[in-house]
């Protein structure tokens, strides 16, 4: 018997919290609650919800909207399969957790009083996509040493999907930072530092 895919269970949870909140009418009192607001973590006055230290993973349940949703879907399902493949599902859980803790905390960095609501499971499924493309990118041979290849691969995919996620946010224009920018960074990050740790986790007795 196949054990549970841990991505589907990621996504059919969203999708469930998410599709309940916006069917009801709540989608805005939600995001105030639950979504991840930097100025909450500060400490500023702000209203009343979800522990601030909680809001990272709750804001990855609320989505604004079905095509929100259904995109942010798509992207877990695909990346978040084919790294579980490799790294199993207890790896792929911590990746997406630690990149929806990252994500946060990057878009707390970039302006900590912002009472603006980040909603959405971009974040942490950058941090998937991080992982991917260093697991299914092949470094190029620059010098002798694997190390500095490896370097240089991670700081290219860096540099590509720094350039990607600001080409996005200029042709978004004013909505530009609610695409939580910032966030997406942060999660890649965060993947391509946890990339090796959980492949040498994950084969440790190989």
């Amino acid at each position: 018997m196949a054990r549970p895919s841990a991505t589907v269970a990621i996504a059919a949870v969203t999708a469930a919290v998410s599709l309940l909140v916006t069917l009801s009418g709540a989608s805005n009192s939600a995001a105030i609650a639950a979504g991840f607001i930097p100025a909450r973590l500060s400490g500023l006055a702000v209203p009343a919800g979800v522990p601030a230290l909680l809001t990272p993973f709750t804001a990855t349940l609320l989505h604004g909207g079905f095509l929100h949703l259904g995109l942010n879907l798509l992207m877990l399902v695909w990346v978040g399969n084919q790294v579980e493949r490799l790294l199993g599902a207890g790896a792929t859980i911590i990746c997406y957790g630690v990149g929806a803790i990252v994500a946060a905390l990057a878009q707390w960095a970039v302006d900590p009083s912002s009472t603006m609501p980040m909603i959405g499971a971009s974040g942490a499924i950058s941090a998937l996509f991080g992982t991917y493309a260093l697991m299914f990118g092949e470094p190029k041979r620059l010098v002798a040493s694997q190390g500095v290849n490896r370097a240089v691969h991670a700081a290219w995919l860096l540099a590509a999907w720094v350039v990607i996620q600001w080409m996005t946010a200029l042709l978004a224009g004013d909505q530009g930072m609610l695409l939580a920018t910032p966030a997406h960074i942060g999660g890649f990050v965060a993947g391509l530092l946890l990339q090796r740790p959980l492949l040498l986790w994950r084969y440790r007795r190989a």
